[in-house]
């Protein structure tokens, strides 16, 4: 007898509870920069944008990367801030929106590290701060944090992390991929420091461990913390900073001692095997070295894999509906992971986790490149 897609898709749509955070499926919508914040401040038409996406349907909100108040922490025209009465204000008016339509939000607590350069708000002066230092044409443009510098960017996490607390947010996200600041110690190839903050795997992760730490102690024990980590840089699609399972292992057990509740395994292509010699996937090894819930993530519900191209406009963004929630239900049965995060597919269309759960995939819309220029609602 042959089952109905929407039956198919029954085990995406089971509730989730973390302890005070409980969600009403297993969908997530993926964070994703928009630029759509002038000054810093999100304001009427982004807390549209994402109640909408509550009223389609999906369970857990992250939002697009927000700053910090460190003064390197921004890299970017247009994208929100965490900190500020009116950002602050701004991001209340979010959760608010969210929670009416029945839905969960945490924000995506965001450093660019060396990503940064001069010239860009809110600062201008302000250079880029990373692991090492930069020099472009004999002025240097990315400054070596020192260890005063890292305590004062733990510091400015867990200001913000207690402020999302405050304003009614339902945990945070720690944005620790792509090549940004977090990211960028972990990553031996953009962490050469010879001191206590480099070399050694287990030197490269003492300052997140710090962030994490001082993040668990700003929000106290009951404050869902998500990790995000990738192996791929937005620079370097097939970088790693993790070889071996037992790499990776080392790596995110430590942080989940620090406070981690959630890790959100980000790669291009969620199926993909995580490592040489083995069918599981990054998602799957973080669930198992962990014991921790994992969220998914990676090109699921379109036909064309994530590039950064699509977003600098030199390559056509447009790709397909392409939903298989046969292999989705699957991979959740079998441990893959707990939530599934949507990225580029929930820009084109909000409702579409309500179409997913009723079966209507014909209906589902396909991303185009007006998404990524609008805010659809």
């Amino acid at each position: 007898m042959e089952v109905s897609e929407q039956t198919l898709a029954a085990p995406l749509f089971e509730p989730f509870v973390l302890g005070k955070m409980a969600l009403s499926n297993r969908i997530v919508m993926a964070p994703m920069t928009r630029n759509h914040s002038p000054g810093g401040v999100p304001g009427e038409d982004v807390a549209a944008y994402y109640k909408s996406r509550a009223e389609g349907g999906v369970g857990l909100i992250i939002t697009e990367g927000t700053y910090i108040d460190h003064p390197g922490a921004n890299g970017y025209p247009g994208v929100p801030a965490f900190h500020g009465e009116p950002a602050l204000a701004g991001w209340q008016q979010v959760v608010e929106g969210v929670h009416a339509a029945g839905g969960k939000i945490v924000p995506q607590l965001w450093h660019v590290g060396r990503e940064r350069r001069s010239g860009v708000e809110p600062d201008t002066s302000v250079p880029g701060f990373g692991p090492m230092a930069i020099v472009e044409d004999g002025v240097e443009v990315v400054r070596a944090m020192n260890e005063d510098d890292m305590h004062e960017v733990a510091a400015s996490f867990a200001r913000a992390a207690s402020d999302a607390q405050r304003i009614g947010f339902d945990g945070i996200e720690l944005h620790g991929a792509h090549g940004y600041l977090i990211d960028q110690f972990l990553w031996a190839e953009s962490n050469q420091r010879t001191d206590a903050f480099g070399g050694c795997a287990e030197n490269r992760l003492r300052f997140p461990r710090m962030i994490v730490r001082a993040v668990r102690e700003a929000v106290g024990p009951d404050f869902p913390i998500i990790f995000r980590f990738s192996q791929w840089k937005l620079s370097d699609y097939e970088a790693i900073i993790a070889e071996t399972p037992d790499a990776l292992g080392e790596m995110l057990k430590p942080l989940a001692a620090d406070g981690v509740d959630i890790f959100h395994a980000s790669t291009r292509r969620v199926w993909e095997p995580g490592f040489e010699g083995s069918d599981k996937t990054l998602a799957a090894w973080t669930r198992e070295l962990t014991g921790k819930p994992v969220i998914a993530v990676g090109s699921v519900g379109l036909d064309k894999t994530f590039r950064t191209g699509h977003f600098t406009r030199t390559e056509d963004p447009t790709s397909k509906s392409r939903v298989n929630v046969e292999e989705l239900a699957m991979w959740r049965a079998r441990g893959d992971f707990d939530l599934i995060a949507i990225g580029r597919a929930l820009l084109s269309d909000p409702q579409w986790a309500n179409k997913v759960r009723d079966g209507e995939l014909e209906a589902l819309l396909d991303f185009d490149r007006s998404a990524l220029d609008t805010l659809v609602r």
